[in-house]
């Protein structure tokens, strides 16, 4: 059954609220529809696109959360983190990222964002990278989505370490992981 377009566009407006991150690909598929009519009922309901919507939460949420460095020095957008646990980052590779030759993204830009968001979950004024253990799983090309995580999974105060663990993905499947072995100034309760 097809809906009427004010239907639609609520539902649309929920569906957005509740997860600001849906791509208009996403959208179009769900309420059947061409991805021109998505983008024009957000236009008439002023609901930004992606990327602004991104870069609205992120900066909302998470500005003053981060605080081993700016939130605007980390590659990619946050758009989850609990300090000292995880956090969750995107990037979208654009032809700058890429080499021209064969359409990859440069190994720096991902490792980049694996590096800035390990270093964002660490709960101090000062983290820095001591080691880290890097596999480049799968090429990542221009216009792909990476969604990168990093997990917390280890800590020795003594020696002022963190472990965290990252692994990014695109459309589900891992395309880079790696192990980095955090310094920060503070142990637990200093």
């Amino acid at each position: 059954m097809r809906r009427t377009k004010k239907e639609r566009q609520r539902l649309l407006s929920e569906t957005i609220a509740e997860n600001p991150f849906v791509t208009d690909e996403q959208l179009a598929t769900q309420f059947q529809v061409s991805v021109q009519t998505i983008r024009l009922d957000r236009m008439e309901l002023s609901i930004p696109e992606l990327r602004e919507r991104i870069k609205d939460v992120a900066s909302k949420n998470y500005e003053n959360e981060v605080k081993s460095l700016p939130i605007d020095e980390v590659i990619g957008e946050i758009v989850d983190i609990e300090l000292d646990n995880r956090a969750l980052s995107i990037f979208d590779v654009q032809e700058e990222h890429v080499f021209q030759r064969n359409g990859i993204a440069r190994g720096h830009h991902l490792f980049a964002q694996a590096n800035s968001l390990a270093v964002a979950v660490i709960d101090d004024e000062l983290a820095l990278t001591v080691h880290s253990n890097i596999t480049f799983v799968k090429p990542v090309r221009a216009g792909n989505r990476v969604i990168t995580k990093a997990i917390v999974i280890g800590r020795d105060d003594l020696n002022h370490r963190t472990k965290v663990e990252v692994t990014s993905t695109v459309n589900g499947e891992t395309v880079f992981v790696g192990e980095f072995d955090m310094y920060r100034t503070k142990g637990k309760g200093e």
